[in-house]
Parts: C-alpha cells; structure tokens; sequence
C-alpha cells in the first residue's frame, strides 16, 4: 500500500482510538469541564511528537497558520459548547443531533472541493450515516430537557464539528505537512483552557485521586491520538469519505466492548448499525 492511499488505516487507527475512549470516557469520575482541560493537555505529547517528525520545523505560513488554528478552534469550541448543551437538554437528544455532522463535511466538500466518489463509495457514505442513524436512536435515557435553548447549542456542534473536517482537508492542501495541522490544532485547544476553567464550578467536590485526573488523562490521550491520524486520513483521502467512516465506526467499537464489559444483548438498531458500518469499511476499502 502506498503512502497515498494510507488513508484507510489512518482512518481506522481513528475508529480504534475513538472507539475505546467512548466506551471508557465516563469511567472516571471528574467534572466535564476539568476533563476538557485534561484532554487539551493530551494533545501535549502527540503535538511534540507530529513536531518530531517534521524535525520541528513548524510551518509558519500565515494560510495554514490560520487553516490549523481554525481546525483546532471548531473542534475544541464545539466540545466547550456541547458541555454547555447538556446542562440544557438530554443527552439522547443531543448526540443524535451532533452524531450526523459528517453530512455538512459531504456537502462542504462536493460543494466547494469538488470532491467526487464512485457509486459504490456513495453506497458506503450511506451506510456510514445508517449506521450512525442506528447507534444514536438506540440510546436511552430519562433525562427531561429543561429548556429549548440545547437545540441552538447542539446545532452550533454539528455546524462546528461538521465544518471541522471540511476545514481540516483544506488546511492539509496548503500545508506540505500533517503534523503542523495537528500542532495549531493542539494549541487551539490549549488556549482554550481558561474558558473550560472559568465554566466549572469549583464549590463542588473535586476527585483528584487516581481515578480522577490521571485515569481521565489516560483515557483522553486515546482521543488525541485519534484526533492525530485524524489529520493524516484526511490528508490522504477524500474528507467525504473520512469523516463519515471514522464517525460510523467509532460507536461499532465502543459497543462491541460495552457488549463484553457489560454482557449486553445489543438491540436491533445497534445489530444493523455493526453490519452498516462494517459494510460500509468493507466498500471503503475498494476506494481510491
């Protein structure tokens, strides 16, 4: 496999990556807002290592400053707003919202980068989408919205996460490497930091035992590696494809470990969301 086409594993060192966070992000017992932080600072490491790979030659041209910066700001604002959307409305309402954000990175970039696939590859979008269709609507909870106002917040993550992948295809197009894409990315996100300070609520109780901080760290830096090979998928392949493919198969992951952790009997949605996403790889595979 040439380094062109790599963008398929990259994809799926994302799906893993993402996939085992999911299952074990709300094991520890920290504020959200405190997590974010935790999680701004996992983009840390990866950051020195995309930039020793560059030999720390950082690329400072002012497109891809702005490009990367952006990338970074829409992904790491969206996550600061959707703390903020739950404090408002149900979580079964609002993952389903935010889950399908791919749609606006396929629209942006048959609109804008004339990106084109083959009719299988359609076949595979498509499937991606069912898929994660079927994993946000076999989610459960008996929480009450308390007000209208998460329908707003929820659509700014969609638009934010959505434009995100769109953005990050461009800002690999005028760069002449990932890794300065994924540095702007991890200093947006470390410029956020203050933001998420000042929205927690430091009367309460803070966990700051091992499976507070460390073991939040330890779980987020899998996010951040996902985040990582995030920018070489979309660098190889086409962000029409990517982002519905990683967003599809990231719950597939997540479920098939809850299923062993927790001997669940996975519903019917999640049955036909496995085989959609599995299938839609499997497509995805055959594209160029």
């Amino acid at each position: 496999m040439t380094k062109k086409h790599n963008w398929l594993a990259y994809a799926l060192i994302t799906m893993v990556t993402w996939g085992i966070w999911g299952a074990f992000s709300s094991t520890p017992d920290y504020p959200a807002t405190l997590t974010y932080v935790v999680w701004a600072l996992s983009m840390v490491p990866c950051a020195v290592v995309a930039l020793a790979n560059i030999k720390f030659k950082l690329n400072t041209n002012p497109k891809a400053v702005i490009l990367g910066i952006g990338v970074g700001i829409l992904g790491a604002g969206g996550q600061l707003i959707l703390f903020e959307a739950l404090k408002h409305g149900p979580a079964y309402l609002i993952f389903p919202l935010i889950s399908v954000a791919p749609i606006v990175t396929v629209i942006f970039s048959t609109i804008f980068l004339k990106e084109r696939v083959s009719r299988l590859g359609a076949v595979g979008i498509i499937l991606a989408f069912i898929a994660l269709v079927c994993f946000s609507l076999s989610s459960k909870s008996d929480d009450v919205a308390k007000d209208n106002l998460w329908i707003l917040l929820a659509s700014l993550v969609f638009i934010c996460w959505g434009t995100q992948a769109f953005v990050m295809k461009l800002a690999n197009n005028h760069t002449p490497d990932a890794e300065s894409v994924f540095v702007y990315m991890a200093i947006s996100a470390v410029l956020l930091i203050p933001v998420a300070l000042l929205m927690t609520d430091f009367s309460q109780p803070i966990n700051n035992s091992f499976n507070g901080p460390y073991l939040t760290f330890g779980i987020q830096i899998l996010n951040s590696i996902g985040a990582f090979a995030l920018v070489y998928a979309n660098r190889y392949g086409k962000a029409m494809i990517v982002a519905p493919l990683a967003d599809a198969l990231a719950p597939v992951m997540t479920t098939a470990i809850s299923l062993v952790l927790y001997a669940h009997i996975p519903s019917i949605a999640q049955i036909l969301g496995i085989v959609s996403a599995i299938s839609c790889v499997l497509i995805f595979s055959r594209e160029n």
